[in-house]
C-alpha cells in the first residue's frame, strides 16, 4: 500500500478517534468530578457524612472499574443500541468508553480532593460557610493542579481504550490497525498507526502537565490567602490610629507644657537695688 492510499485512511481514522475520545473524556469529567467530590464528603469525617452512602457509591465504582473494557463493551451492547440506535462506529464507542471512565476518573478525583488541607475546610466551616462554598472555595482550587493531571491520565487511557474498541467495528485508529495491519498484513500502516497513536499519548501528558506545573507553581506564589474571601458579615478591621505625638510615634498626643512657667535658669526679679 502506498502514502497516497495510506492518508485519507489515517485522516479519516484520526478524525474518528479525536471525536471519541473528545466526547467521552469531556462526559468523564462532567460525572466524575461530582462522583469524586461526593465520595470524599460522605466518608467518615467528611462535611456530608453518610457511612451507608459512600459505601453504596464505593462499591458501584470498584465493580465498573474492575471490569475489563472489551467485556464492558460486549455487556453495554443493548444499553448502547437504545441511547444512540447503532452498536456501531464512532459514536456508538462514545457510551461504552465514557462509562468505563467515569469510575476510573471518579477514584482520581477522590484521591487529589483528600489531599487538601483539612485546616482550611474547618475554617470555611467556622466562619459559616456551606458545603457547596467548601467545595468551590477550598476543595476544587486547592486540588485543581492534582485534577488537571488526573484529566490527563484519563484521556490518556480513553485514547487506548478507543484503539481497543476498533476491534469491534468503533472506528478510529485502533479499527486501522486491525482490519489493514493484522488482518491483510498492511505492517508498514500498522506501524504508522502506532507511531501516531505515540505521538497523541505524549503531546497530551505534555500539555497536562504542563498546566498543572502552572497551576501549582501559581498557587504557591499567591501572597493573598484566599479565604479572605470568606470573611464574616459585618466584621471590619479597626482603622490604624494616625495620631502621633510630636515626642514620639507611639500614637499618644505629647503633653502640653504649661505656658508662663519661668524658668529655673533666669534671676528672679527682685525689684530694684536700694542705696545705703
Amino acid at each position: 500500500m502506498t502514502w497516497s492510499e495510506m492518508e485519507p485512511l489515517l485522516e479519516q481514522a484520526c478524525w474518528d478517534t479525536l471525536y471519541m475520545v473528545g466526547w467521552s473524556g469531556l462526559i468523564a469529567v462532567v460525572g466524575g468530578l461530582p462522583l469524586g467530590v461526593l465520595l470524599v464528603l460522605t466518608d467518615r469525617g467528611g462535611v456530608l457524612q453518610n457511612v451507608v452512602v459512600n459505601k453504596v457509591l464505593g462499591q458501584i465504582v470498584n465493580i465498573a472499574r474492575s471490569m475489563p473494557f472489551i467485556i464492558l463493551l460486549a455487556a453495554l451492547i443493548p444499553f448502547t443500541r437504545l441511547i444512540v440506535g447503532t452498536t456501531i462506529g464512532p459514536e456508538a464507542a462514545i457510551v461504552p468508553l465514557a462509562i468505563g471512565a467515569i469510575p476510573f476518573f471518579a477514584r482520581l478525583v477522590e484521591t487529589s480532593v483528600r489531599e487538601v488541607d483539612g485546616g482550611l475546610v474547618e475554617a470555611v466551616q467556622s466562619m459559616g460557610g456551606s458545603t457547596w462554598t467548601v467545595v468551590r472555595k477550598v476543595l476544587l482550587p486547592e486540588a485543581l493542579p492534582s485534577l488537571i493531571s488526573s484529566a490527563t491520565t484519563t484521556v490518556v487511557a480513553l485514547l487506548g481504550y478507543s484503539a481497543m474498541a476498533g476491534t469491534v467495528g468503533a472506528g478510529g485508529l485502533g479499527d486501522l490497525a486491525i482490519r489493514y495491519g493484522y488482518q491483510r498484513f498492511e505492517t508498514d500502516l500498522m506501524w504508522i498507526t502506532v507511531a501516531v497513536l505515540a505521538v497523541a499519548i505524549s503531546v497530551i501528558q505534555f500539555t497536562g502537565d504542563l498546566a498543572a506545573r502552572s497551576l501549582a507553581h501559581r498557587g504557591r506564589s499567591s501572597a493573598v490567602p484566599r479565604l479572605v474571601l470568606l470573611r464574616p458579615r459585618g466584621v471590619r478591621s479597626a482603622p490604624a490610629s494616625s495620631t502621633t505625638g510630636s515626642a514620639g510615634t507611639t500614637g499618644e498626643p505629647a503633653a502640653a507644657a504649661p505656658a508662663d512657667t519661668p524658668s529655673d535658669t533666669e534671676p528672679a526679679d527682685t525689684g530694684p537695688a536700694k542705696v545705703r
